[in-house]
């Protein structure tokens, strides 16, 4: 059990480091111009007058904080910087370059980064101290000093039936798109940790909103035909209770691609083929194959866009077929390039989601586990866990809960892995944050507060670096702004919450289709949600500007406001114990459910307009609407994905066994379990992991 957690000294500690600034703003504002004279003939009285206010002003220019001092001197050169050509920069050492103006159709030159105009010391520090230029400290505008020319914030989150078919919309999704961004749904049956089975209580929800996976090789079938270490590659995995096993069969998917593209460059590709076909003459069994049974494709038919990649060692792993220096070589570049995010945020679990498997102390060891083993491996463009506050959201809470509890979340994790001995810049760049952005005012700057929070509480409490300080986030509509009634106006929801994400600059951006209060999406409306990002970013003339929000009163209201209310709840979390203490109250779940229930009967009450649905109804009342498809996996699907994962277990019974007592003892030893998941996921279905686990580790049981 944690007993210093994070937000207990948070805020503070925040508030000791925001007020001597503001204080020094008031200074600052007395010393705008040192006292001269303008080669005017003056009295001897005047001379003195003037010599007392030059000597006031030399002491308190001495005074100055350091930094202060420093960023009045840079600020001069910040704007000329802005107000150029050009702005240089550099990321890691590579020094970029960007267009600072866009031309419109009118041929005016439209800012990227909109300057104040800022003369007064006073309005300069206090606006750098909580505002300044996107990518600098404290980040409120972005992490980042523009975004990203090459891609898009646009990541689409898909999964239904086998890996097959959620592979072949993963290609439709990311046709002609610059970069691969795929952001994974899983099914009930994966996110408990269960394998298929006949179970009744199985059966129907294998592949149901969600893929069904399994197995290694249904990783590997899933993500097939995308590069996953290309740059333009990045992968999200909705999965918290299984996360370490699920990150496992990605990890291995990615790596035995690696082997894949070391294979073909050095001609070795026939070699491996008749390897691996004697390897399964001998076994007496078939090879595992891609077939998309959901669209009655013939074995190895492939969707538009397939390159095949990803699909020559199904059934066997790389270590297999190359010898263990090219194989520790291919893993090695694997880790060290492959981008994406897996959420396995297990607080919000118990909070508010509810797919809790794991006793909550077990779950919290294997994501310090996983943490270490990405700071071992070099693991620097992936996402430990994905700290989430959209599904407490979803749940019922307000934005503001939603920002304060997630963000506590955030510190309750940095508090833990430093007590496990790792140093705050070597975990805190592989945290990331998720949110929902609803129609509510204050969903206008919560990334802005989020990121201000964030800098300060690692800059000032925890001494981390700026790649620490930095709060980058991934935002999707809001499902519970959906409804059922009238479902085409739920488009028009979604692109006002869209706009609120894109103006606040957040780095991933899913746009939830009109037809999910009621199915899982279609073709048809998944391409109009893509679409609504991509005209905000490409066609709305303003978004061309990457700071809009900077120097309105509304919103820098907004967002002193909503810092203040969760430094409020920071405080209540404190006087029950911190995170967990709360949690063993309940008082997390209890706040959702309440701010829920005032929601609702404001929705029903007709008091919150909702329009189409308790307010402007068409002529026939505005009925619920009936699906013309509903979307669900198939009984051939689910059969399919048990014979595939029957088939497994006799390929590898003989190993199975071993590898899961190995599991088991590596648990039991206190050693790490994520180092030892990464080779037993090669033999062992998702279900055996977890069982195994179980007996080590424990169940969940939720304190009543």
């Amino acid at each position: 059990m944690l007993h210093v957690l994070g937000e207990q000294v948070v805020s503070s500690r925040i508030r000791q480091t925001i007020l001597p600034h503001q204080e020094m703003a008031e200074v600052q504002s007395l010393t705008l111009q040192p006292p001269h004279v303008n080669g005017h003939q003056i009295s001897g009285a005047r001379a003195a007058a003037y010599e007392a206010l030059r000597v006031e002003y030399e002491r308190l220019l001495a005074e100055l904080d350091t930094d202060v001092r420093s960023l009045l001197e840079r600020w001069r050169d910040e704007l000329a910087a802005y107000q150029g050509d050009e702005y240089v920069y550099s990321v890691r050492g590579r020094e970029i370059r960007v267009q600072n103006h866009v031309e419109s159709l009118s041929h005016l030159k439209i800012p990227k980064i909109a300057t104040p105009r800022f003369s007064d010391w006073g309005d300069i520090v206090r606006w750098a101290m909580q505002e300044n230029f996107p990518g600098k400290f404290p980040y409120t505008a972005g992490v980042y000093p523009f975004k990203r020319q090459s891609e898009d914030p646009t990541r689409m989150f898909a999964g239904e039936g086998g890996p097959e078919r959620t592979n072949k919309r993963f290609h439709y999704l990311s046709h002609g798109m610059p970069a691969a961004r795929l952001s994974t749904a899983f099914d009930s049956v994966t996110l408990y940790g269960e394998d298929p089975d006949r179970r009744p209580d199985i059966y129907g929800k294998i592949g149901n909103s969600g893929v069904s996976v399994a197995t290694i090789d249904d990783a590997k079938k899933l993500y097939s035909g995308f590069d996953l270490c290309a740059p333009s590659t990045s992968v999200s995995m909705t999965i918290n209770g299984p996360a370490p096993m699920i990150l496992a069969f990605f990890l291995n998917a990615a790596i035995d691609q690696e082997c894949e593209k070391y294979i073909r460059e050095q001609g070795l590709t026939e070699q491996v083929e008749q390897y691996i076909e004697e390897l399964y003459r001998q076994r007496g069994l078939p090879r595992p194959v891609y077939r998309n049974i959901a669209t009655n494709a013939p074995a190895g038919v492939l969707p538009d866009g397939h390159n095949g990649l990803g699909l020559l060692l199904l059934g066997v792993s790389g270590d297999e077929v190359l010898p263990p220096d090219v194989y520790a070589a291919c893993m090695r570049r694997a880790l060290e390039q492959v981008r994406g995010t897996v959420q396995a945020d297990i607080l919000k679990e118990d909070q508010a989601q509810n797919t809790c498997i794991f006793s909550t102390e077990f779950a919290l060891r294997m994501m310090g586990d996983v943490q270490e083993y990405f700071i071992a491996n070099r693991v620097r463009n992936f996402y430990s866990v994905s700290i989430s506050g959209y599904h407490i959201a979803e749940a019922g809470a307000n934005p503001i809960t939603q920002l304060a509890f997630t963000l506590a979340n955030g510190f309750t994790y940095v508090e833990y892995y430093l007590s496990r001995g790792m140093h705050i810049d070597e975990f805190a760049p592989n945290l990331s944050f998720f949110f929902s952005n609803g129609l509510d005012p204050e969903y206008s700057v919560i990334g802005r507060v989020a990121r201000r929070i964030w800098a300060k509480a690692i800059k000032y409490k925890y001494g981390g670096n700026e790649r620490s300080q930095m709060l980058k986030y991934h935002i999707q509509t809001s499902g519970r702004s959906l409804h059922a009634q009238e479902i085409a106006f739920n488009d028009i929801r979604t692109t006002l919450q869209a706009l609120y994400a894109i103006y606040d600059n957040c780095n991933s951006l899913h746009t939830n289709a009109y037809d999910e209060a009621i199915t899982t999406p279609t073709e048809e409306s998944v391409r109009r949600a893509v679409a609504i990002q991509l005209i905000i970013n490409k066609e709305l003339g303003l978004a061309k500007n990457e700071n809009p929000l900077q120097g309105s009163f509304i919103i820098e209201e907004l967002t002193d406001l909503v810092e203040e209310a969760v430094y409020a709840e920071f405080q209540r979390l404190n006087e029950r114990g911190g995170v967990l203490g709360a949690m063993e109250l309940m008082y997390q779940r209890n706040k959702i459910q309440e701010e829920s229930l005032y929601y609702e009967s404001l929705k029903h009450s007709g008091k919150l307009p909702i329009i189409g649905v308790n307010t402007f109804l068409a002529k026939g009342g505005s009925p619920t609407v009936v699906p013309h498809e509903v979307i669900r996996s198939t009984r051939e699907e689910k059969e399919q994905q048990i014979a595939n994962l029957e088939a497994f277990w006799r390929r590898n019974a003989e190993r199975s066994e071993a590898a899961l007592r190995r599991l088991k003892d590596t648990a039991r030893r206190g050693e790490n379990i994520f180092a030892t998941l990464m080779e037993v996921c090669k033999t062992c279905s998702l279900g055996q992991m977890t069982h195994a686990l179980y007996q080590v580790g424990g169940q969940y049981r939720r304190n009543m």
